[in-house]
């Protein structure tokens, strides 16, 4: 038997939504009817822009720069910093697994609100890393006091998400600059991978203020890229050198860097978007506010939030099966998230369509109960 990381393999590995072809395949659902509301992903697809710098960079045979300089420059310049503090990866989550790799040791802990997105506490624990966790408020709003005071002098890296995921709660800046304090020399990492549909600039302001701050972006949620896997960060430079001796040398391709470059100029795609989710969240709350066995928590400012099952008779687990019955696909809370519970389901915002199968799929399983 081969000799392995005693940490790997020993709590759940990652969940992620299911397939349109899965559900219609396993459900005679025909497939262009299925509404895929599990994994917040652009339902206009990808930015024009990007898909066609793509296909005019399939110079394959030839390695790109290793430090993937060209996307760099374009992101620095996009948000006003410097290409030295940027660093690009395979979507956010390789660059987790480095900020973890690089600023914490065996042992030390990694400080997150529950629930939260699953890869900060998994990658955590592969790497024997703790994970320290702080519960949220009844109505899963952000307790500050005992994130605060849950950090101590093994807390190495502090994660926070804007919006957080499941709620798509927005942050407020003042809270970010009071964990910001509060962490000193430690890292505070604000995940930031769908600020653009709250409608705001996030905490990116907040670099020129913190050197103990990395701002994460992805281009797999607003920009319709996730098939490319972009990911980025933003930080002091002093952070962003030691990550870029651990990064795999040749972790972005050719047609990473030219989508990415691309995108970031499709200003249009981008408002585009926003403004339809942002009219479609309105519209899907709105039909949920009818239904009394379901409720949306907080005000959600992302491209999805969370329902609560209010009828004592369902579960989690049964509406997301029941769901899937019916075409629509969501993330089961109880599943997707430590600390939940069976009574929550993460749903994306998406096109009306979409949104009118989810109102009628909820209407009639508990009509059926």
């Amino acid at each position: 038997m081969f000799l392995t990381n005693p940490a790997l393999g020993s709590k759940e590995a990652y969940v992620p939504g299911l397939t349109q072809e899965y559900v219609a395949q396993t459900y005679g659902v025909p497939v262009q009817d299925v509404a895929k509301l599990g994994s917040a992903e652009n339902p206009f697809g990808p930015s024009p822009k990007a898909l066609a710098a793509v296909k005019q960079a399939m110079k394959l045979q030839v390695y790109p720069d290793w430090t993937a300089r060209a996307l760099r420059e374009k992101i620095a310049s996009k948000y006003g910093y410097s290409a030295d503090q940027v660093i690009c990866g395979a979507g956010e989550t390789e660059i987790i697994s480095w900020i973890i790799r690089t600023f914490s040791s065996p042992g030390d802990k990694v400080l997150m609100f529950v629930p939260a997105f699953p890869i900060y506490h998994m990658t955590a624990e592969n790497e024997g890393r703790i994970p320290t966790y702080v519960e949220m408020g009844d109505e899963l709003d952000f307790d500050w006091g005992s994130y605060l005071g849950a950090i101590d002098d093994r807390t190495r890296i502090l994660f926070l998400t804007n919006p957080h995921s499941p709620t798509g709660r927005l942050l407020d800046a003042a809270d970010i600059r009071r964990v910001c304090d509060a962490a000193a020399e430690r890292l505070v990492v604000l995940d930031e991978a769908y600020i653009h549909f709250s409608k705001t600039n996030g905490g990116m302001d907040l670099l020129k203020e913190y050197k103990n701050l990395i701002v994460l972006r992805t281009f797999s949620k607003v920009f319709g890229l996730a098939g490319l896997r972009i990911g980025f960060g933003i930080a002091d430079a002093e952070i962003i050198k030691p990550l870029m001796h651990l990064k795999p040398t040749w972790n972005m391709g050719q047609l990473q860097i030219a989508g990415g470059c691309a995108a970031l100029d499709d200003d249009e795609f981008v408002e585009k978007t926003i403004d339809a989710i942002a009219e479609m969240r309105t519209y899907v709350m709105d039909r949920l506010a009818g239904l009394n066995s379901f409720s949306v928590v907080g005000q959600p400012r992302s491209n999805f939030f969370l329902l609560r099952i209010e009828d004592e008779t369902l579960d989690s687990t049964m509406v997301f099966n029941e769901l899937l019955k019916r075409g629509v696909i969501v993330k089961d809370g109880s599943v997707s998230f430590i600390n939940l519970g069976k009574r929550y389901l993460r749903i994306d915002v998406s096109l009306k369509k979409q949104m009118d199968r989810l109102v009628w799929a909820l209407t009639d399983i508990v009509s059926a109960a």
